[in-house]
């Protein structure tokens, strides 16, 4: 096991490490084979204070710092995390189930957004506009907005703290980090612990591992933040824009998705096969980009069945130290028992199961389901695991209806011989993403990424990040006298 589970299951305070103040311990445990990896003492509404108030004193300071200087810490987490890459492949793979090749897909992820932060800190500037005042001078500031809350998932922890935690420290902020409460250490105080041997000040960086049922809502209405960025269920991001909005506080939600993989009567099929079966089943489904529905024109269904059924027949499922494992445990009990109910309830409104896959602990295998009724709510919400919907469509105008006919508007991709068809078809989707003749799964630094309707609000990475984690200031500036009417 690697000794993160040991040095770092501890709260990080105002540049301490130490334990939280709670009555009761948050147990981190390996999702495969149940081993208690830690024992942490939560954080109480007090400690939340003292995250945000640090953050706030060490910010001033830290806006004030030479960009250059700033950016010398982000070369060196990056540095850092290339020199423990290992070390962290090992904590993912116990603390998530996620697989080796799941691990080493984040970590790429991760380096290359910390050499994006590399470059945000120099990224803002400032501009004079004309004014129709003579003599009178506009100048617009990009600023740092202060302190930044960031709540991060269970199912990429690594890269999604640092996509947020990253950029907002670049750009002159101070962040305190609430990771998942099953993915305390990848996704918390393995980024602490980064930054504070890459020589960040103290205080800059606090996080705090605690749960709602402790805490409540004093992390979003604490008045010192004045952005959050949470990326989870919307559901629950429903219910942070609503705090959050009754403060003003500004907020970036990256929330969850039903997308679509669309094969239409010319795509190559092999490799739509090898798309659809990546963009399902990668880190168990557990994606918020991930294919819940994969759906082909009826010209070609019989032929892409065949060969999308074989393929996932092939994957691999149990423990995820296997090199060779493709799908490994779902993060909790919790999830293991909503995706047998998802299974059930598909196969009581008459679908078929082409791909019926066993369940053991959290270890569920692959299914694959054809013949779902199309009024079923199944095709319409996330389901988070390793379930795929067939459906059937008569031509592209069917296929743009029944891919919007959902709350989500996150991700999906089309297949076909004809890159302009394909663009067509990508312009008429709801969605804040759309790949054409790809996968579903994607995200890269400097590309806009978020969600349209339920799948979220605003967007990150690139100069994205400028609009979510500074504000503007106009300061004028009058040369010669100003008239006043009296």
């Amino acid at each position: 096991m690697p000794p993160y589970f040991t040095d770092l299951a501890q709260q990080y305070i105002d540049g301490e490490w130490r334990p939280g103040s709670g009555s009761w311990d948050i147990i981190d445990f390996n999702p495969y084979d149940d081993e208690k990896l830690a024992s942490i003492t939560i954080a109480t509404v007090d400690e939340v204070d003292q995250a945000y108030r640090a953050a706030a004193r060490a910010q001033k300071q830290w806006a004030a710092t030479n960009p250059y200087a700033r950016r010398a810490v982000f070369e060196k987490a990056l540095r850092l995390v290339e020199e423990r890459e290992e070390e962290i492949a090992e904590a993912i793979v116990a603390e998530l189930g996620g697989t080796r090749l799941k691990a080493a897909f984040e970590l790429h992820l991760a380096k290359e957004f910390l050499r994006e932060a590399v470059h945000l800190a120099l990224a803002p500037e400032g501009r004079i506009i004309p004014s129709p005042v003579d003599g009178k001078e506009n100048r617009v500031y990009r600023v740092p907005v202060g302190v930044v809350g960031v709540i991060s998932p269970f199912n990429f922890p690594f890269l999604l703290s640092l996509k947020s935690v990253a950029p907002a420290l670049a750009l002159g902020n101070g962040v305190v980090l609430k990771p998942h409460q099953n993915t305390p250490i990848v996704g918390g105080s393995l980024v602490a612990k980064i930054f504070e041997d890459a020589g960040l000040p103290g205080g800059l960086l606090n996080v705090l591992i605690t749960d709602i049922a402790e805490i409540g809502d004093a992390f979003l209405e604490h008045p010192v933040p004045k952005v959050i960025s949470f990326t989870g269920s919307d559901q629950v991001g429903r219910h942070v824009a609503t705090v959050c909005a009754s403060l003003f506080k500004r907020t970036v939600l990256e929330l969850g998705g039903n997308s679509a993989l669309v094969v239409l009567d010319d795509a190559d099929l092999d490799y739509a096969v090898d798309a659809a079966v990546f963009s399902r089943y990668v880190h168990q489904g557990q994606v918020c980009m991930a294919a819940n529905r994969v759906l082909v024109d009826r010209a070609v269904a019989e032929e892409f069945t065949g060969k999308f059924v074989a393929k996932v027949k092939s994957l691999k499922a149990g423990d995820p130290r296997d090199p060779e494992t493709v799908i490994g445990p779902v993060i909790n009990s919790r999830q293991a028992d909503s995706l047998e109910a998802v299974v059930d309830q598909a196969l009581a409104e008459g679908a078929t199961a082409l791909v019926r896959g066993d369940r053991t602990d959290n270890l569920v295998e692959p299914s694959v389901l054809a013949g779902l009724p199309a009024d079923s709510a199944l095709l319409r919400q996330e389901v988070f695991g390793p379930v795929a919907f067939l459906v059937t469509f008569d031509g592209e105008e069917e296929a743009v209806r029944i891919v919007n006919d959902t709350p989500y508007g996150l991700s999906g991709a089309v297949h076909t011989g004809n890159i302009e068809r394909g663009v067509h078809f990508a312009k008429q989707i709801d969605s804040g993403m759309f790949h054409v003749n790809d996968g579903t799964v994607h995200d890269e630094p400097i590309v806009p990424f978020g969600g349209e309707k339920h799948s979220g609000s605003g967007r990150l990475n690139g100069d994205t990040m400028l609009d979510a984690f500074t504000t503007m200031k106009w300061i004028s500036v009058q040369h010669g006298r100003s008239g006043f009417p009296f």
